[in-house]
């Protein structure tokens, strides 16, 4: 017959606390979305979706190793981890809310009172000593769902907090591949501008010559003398923008900021990326973007918290309860008669107080609005950021473009200069400058192609990419 009442009332519990108050929360809609990006119009954009681990387009096994130290050693990643943990700590602290509290106490008393407390009553005893040993209960029946509410909320704080871990992994793989491919193309640039000194250094011995001959000037000189101080001046950049990458990238894996420069600093060639770059459109990003997701469980969470505070309109019910063993001595504890409990609801209404509960209703529906704003911002900023990206990659490749034409140009001068030498009809001086105007042009064509491939970097972290290949750090609550 208890059974039977128990399973009634926990029925009625159920059927009770599957009623909540406050608004439901639903994904907002995002008006006008394109159905492709606006500036993905070219033959070099696919609208397949983009890949979990783009960066191994580049077919650099030492980019990839770079990211993957990033990944297992990185602080802020660790950062982020941690707080998950906490998040899904609270948020499992929350969901046991459902459930009864049940805590154990034990507590010995020893009283000794005043005569004139006992109003001279000499039958009564001035001492006392208590033993006393239990549980206390207490037990929130979710009339009006304020648990149900509250515990949604945290559920979807650790959503957002998860989506935040994501944030900083796409960030930093970003971050790494970027350093890395500066790095190349600085170092060619580098080797480029050590050629350039070279031939400025050859032109000024060759103009101090002619001057000395008489077919110059200390004009021409000077000229060429500034020109190979300019071009000297580049390399102490060099050297910096060099070597702060390389401890940038030592520092992004975990470690001392010299730690890659022996395996670093030698250089090598850029990579090149495959020929298709995947995409996606809007409503892929919508699914992918950290960021949106953040914004978008953020206002699930701001949603929930008004039906929390909505709750508060209605009586809160709860059971207390204890149950102990008493006595005046220690043996006595288990002496038949010793036990004592207690047991009853309690109920508070703040129904004289209910200016306040409609003030923190208020203050809540206004939270969850500046949060609806913050999403749509946020996807707004997004496409923005996506298109910008597109926008500066295809400008690059059409800059790179002329640039390779004007290589092929100076290129060809400077064969038929070659050949006027041979012929006798041009001097060393001509010569030196045409292969100089090589040099300058083979130097903004590896500027060009770091600027492509950083470009595209841009892309791949606007879209959100690669994050889907970041690891589980630990499992999800029950």
């Amino acid at each position: 017959m208890m059974i039977k009442k128990s399973i009634g009332l926990s029925t009625g519990v159920f059927l009770l606390t599957a009623c909540a108050v406050g608004p439901d929360y639903k994904q907002p809609e995002i008006a006008n979305l394109p159905s492709q990006f606006v500036n993905a119009q070219t033959n070099a954009f696919s609208h397949h979706n983009v890949e979990k681990a783009w960066w191994k387009n580049f077919n650099d096994d030492l980019l990839s190793s770079l990211i993957e130290k990033t990944l297992d050693h990185n602080f802020d990643l660790q950062i982020a981890r941690a707080n998950l943990t906490q998040a899904r700590a609270l948020y499992m602290n929350s969901a046991l809310s459902f459930l009864p509290q049940v805590t154990s106490h034990s507590n010995f008393t020893d009283q000794k009172r005043s005569v004139a407390a006992l109003n001279n009553r000499a039958f009564v005893p001035r001492t006392l000593s208590l033993y006393n040993a239990g549980f206390d209960a207490f037990w929130e029946l979710d009339l009006f769902g304020r648990v149900r509410r509250s515990t949604e909320a945290s559920s979807n704080e650790v959503d957002e907090i998860t989506a935040s871990l994501r944030d900083v992994g796409v960030s930093l793989i970003a971050e790494v591949a970027r350093n890395y491919l500066e790095l190349r193309g600085l170092q060619r640039q580098f080797n480029l501008s050590e050629q350039t000194l070279k031939h400025q250094e050859k032109l000024l011995e060759l103009t101090q010559i002619r001057m000395n001959n008489g077919r110059g000037t200390e004009s021409d000189v000077a000229t060429i003398s500034s020109r190979l101080d300019i071009e000297r001046a580049t390399i102490p950049d060099l050297n910096a923008a060099i070597s702060a990458a390389i401890h940038r990238l030592s520092v992004l894996t975990g470690q001392m900021p010299d730690a890659l420069t022996g395996q670093l600093n030698a250089p090598k060639a850029l990579p090149n990326m495959t020929a298709e770059i995947r995409i996606g459109n809007p409503a892929d990003l919508l699914k992918r973007r950290a960021d949106i997701q953040i914004a978008e469980r953020s206002l699930a969470a701001a949603t929930e918290r008004i039906g929390v505070a909505t709750a508060d309109l209605f009586p809160r019910v709860t059971f207390v309860g204890t149950l102990s063993l008493e006595s005046n001595t220690l043996k006595g504890m288990v002496a038949p008669g010793s036990e004592s409990y207690s047991l009853g609801p309690k109920i508070s209404w703040a129904f004289l107080d209910l200016g306040r509960v409609y003030a923190r209703i208020e203050a809540a529906d206004a939270a969850a609005q500046a949060s609806l704003a913050q999403y749509h911002q946020t996807v707004l900023n997004a496409l923005e950021e996506t298109e910008n990206a597109l926008v500066n990659y295809r400008q690059e490749r059409d800059k790179r473009a002329f640039l390779a034409r004007a290589i092929d140009a100076n290129e060809k001068a400077n064969h038929l200069a070659q050949l006027r030498y041979d012929a006798g009809s041009l001097d060393l001086l001509e010569i030196q400058e045409s292969a100089l105007r090589v040099l300058q042009s083979q130097r903004q064509l590896a500027q060009s192609d770091t600027a492509i491939t950083t470009s595209l970097i841009a892309i791949y972290k606007s879209l959100g990419g690669g994050w889907e290949s970041l690891p589980e750090v630990v499992s999800e609550p029950n």
